[in-house]
């Protein structure tokens, strides 16, 4: 457990287009006692720039920086190929790490990063934030609070065709692509609110001829609780209006039911009363639309592990928690290329 009075000393390597939420969400976490002190970045260019506007010493070089500095939280938002070899470093030398997900390519590697990390003794977050974002915290609030009854049936869907290319051009090259991109955070929602998985149906469709793997996927979840959820993601829904970043949810429970459209209204029904409230994602000084919502989570999601670490107690996507939901991933992936209906196999 860190000293409450004294700041965490936090630095973030990878300065590139979602690093920078990130790092704004780490400023705006300096009143709960985390300091921003330096930032790493192949890019020189991205690294000074980062260092000149968040007030940071600025490198390029990862294990330069750690060598030079007192860090108690490194931030890890790169991409996943990266990542086993830098929560290493951190691991290696006693730091706490938060890394972007997803973890790793596979759940073999990923779950190597867990058990070094383990191993040394060193705190592991993974920043899967979806679960974080202020309209899924209330979603879970209330099936927390029985005003629904027990969950029986959910649909989470993620349907757009926003061009997340133009940002993100390495994704056009992945040979396994929106279930580890982004049907991630769909099942890992599935988990939030509903609990394990104990068996998975996946089929995918490459429907986009410029992308190398699968750009939708659909599948069917039967929960340890019996509940049964449809998990949906595509980056190829023809949609006017495009409900881009958002995650319609609609959940039925024993007593009622919750309804969540893509302009964050939501509907409940309990015991025969209906109500609805809008639950949208407040504009921050640095989050724009569409991605406001996505945004928020983020600085959501990292006071959340700041206070966990502060804390001396797991994160709730701690890196065993999440080898949970790669196992979902691996067996969607495994139930596609068998058609048939895969156990879950945490590593």
């Amino acid at each position: 457990m860190q000293d409450e009075q004294q700041d965490t000393i936090v630095a973030v390597v990878g300065c590139g287009f979602y690093g920078q939420n990130h790092l704004h969400a780490w400023k705006d976490l300096a009143r709960a006692g985390a300091k921003l002190s330096a930032v790493c970045d192949l890019d020189a260019g991205k690294a000074r720039a980062a260092g000149e506007t968040f007030c940071a010493r600025w490198y390029t070089d990862i294990d330069d920086m750690l060598s030079r500095e007192h860090i108690d939280l490194l931030d890890i938002p790169t991409q996943m190929r990266s990542h086993r070899a830098l929560a290493a470093r951190a691991a290696d030398r006693g730091i706490a790490a938060i890394v972007q997900k997803p973890l790793a390519p596979d759940g073999e590697e990923a779950a190597a990063i867990v058990r070094h990390a383990a191993n040394c003794n060193a705190w592991l977050a993974v920043h899967e934030n979806f679960r974080f974002s202020t309209v899924m915290l209330r979603i879970k609030s209330l099936l927390d609070s029985g005003a629904i009854g027990a969950p029986g049936w959910a649909r989470l869907s993620f349907r757009t065709d926003y061009d997340i290319y133009t940002g993100q051009p390495y994704l056009l090259k992945e040979e396994r692509f929106v279930i580890l991109d982004n049907g991630i955070h769909i099942l890992d929602l599935a988990r939030f609110f509903l609990g394990e998985v104990e068996r998975i149906t996946c089929e995918t469709q490459r429907r986009n001829p410029r992308v190398s793997g699968d750009d939708t996927a659909t599948m069917l979840l039967r929960h340890e609780s019996g509940a049964v959820s449809v998990v949906e993601t595509t980056y190829e829904a023809h949609r006017v209006p495009d409900p881009f970043p958002a995650t319609i949810v609609e959940i039925e429970g024993s007593k009622g039911s919750i309804l969540l459209d893509h302009e964050d209204n939501m509907t409940v029904t309990s015991e025969g009363r209906v109500r609805s409230e809008h639950i949208g994602s407040p504009l921050l000084s640095w989050t724009s639309r569409p991605w406001h919502g996505s945004q928020e989570a983020v600085l959501n999601a990292n006071a959340h592990f700041l206070e966990a670490f502060r804390a001396g107690r797991p994160a709730a996507t701690s890196g065993a928690d999440n080898l949970k939901t790669f196992a979902l991933v691996e067996a969607a992936y495994l139930s596609a290329q068998t058609h048939e209906t895969v156990q879950p196999q945490p590593a």
